[in-house]
């Protein structure tokens, strides 16, 4: 069960706790990993712990180039992506009638055009070998708003309508695309949060908790698997109840 031995998966952000916890998941189904990062040392030291089926490949996800060359450079290396996994994301969070051009635009090049190019990119072979996974992680931000964060909520709610078209697009082919959209789940950028926020924060969870990273690549090994062939489409929303969609 969830045995995914011989598929190539791509995982944007591996260097992040969300992203590090997808890798380890789908390594443990059998998946060789392309791991996508800016943070080299970070890559280096996940492939240390993984030890094989791990290639690391930096890339920039803000650079257009970059990205178009991403996927090519993984095909060379390691053979076609069967797996995408655009995780990686930013923030540049600002109230609306404050935010910069820059900063919009910043957010939705990484967390939106980067992975609408990804998946243009791999959907070609997928189209060919009639078997494909793409998972968007998006976010509850996208689902419900939030204060200060139009840019990203902008980019995180667009994964929805992007995977949604793209879905009816590939069904036919054997190739299933879905959204993974978190909660609050641990994190360096939740671990700072100050006390009385974090204890404010987990009150208005009815899971009265933080969720884990692990729960997260949890959903998205499902989501992989085989077992998971007919769902697609669909957003799969992991964040202890604190929005029930």
């Amino acid at each position: 069960m969830f045995d995914l031995t011989g598929k190539i998966a791509l995982i944007t952000g591996a260097t992040g706790a969300i992203g590090g916890a997808i890798a380890r998941t789908l390594h443990k189904m059998g998946v060789t990993l392309a791991v996508s990062g800016t943070r080299v040392d970070n890559l280096e030291n996940l492939a240390l712990e993984l030890k094989e089926r791990v290639h690391l490949f930096s890339c920039n996800l803000s650079l257009s180039a970059a990205v178009e060359e991403l996927v090519p450079n993984i095909e060379r290396v390691c053979g076609s992506v069967s797996i995408l996994v655009n995780n990686a994301g930013i923030t540049r969070d600002s109230l609306l009638m404050r935010m910069p051009d820059e900063s919009w635009q910043d957010v939705i090049t990484v967390d939106l055009e980067a992975p609408f190019r990804l998946m243009r990119a791999v959907s070609k072979n997928m189209i060919k070998e009639r078997w494909g996974r793409i998972i968007n992680i998006s976010s509850i931000v996208g689902a419900v708003g939030n204060p200060g964060q139009t840019n990203y909520a902008a980019a995180k709610s667009a994964l929805f309508g992007l995977s949604k078209s793209a879905a009816a697009e590939l069904a036919a082919r054997n190739i299933t695309v879905n959204c993974v959209a978190p909660g609050f789940i641990e994190s360096p950028m939740v671990e700072k949060i100050p006390a009385v926020h974090r204890e404010y924060m987990e009150k208005s969870i009815p899971m009265a908790r933080v969720g884990k990273p692990e729960e997260i690549a949890a959903a998205v090994g499902f989501l992989a698997s085989a077992e998971a062939s007919y769902i697609t489409g669909h957003t799969l929303h992991v964040n202890g109840g604190m929005a029930m969609i």
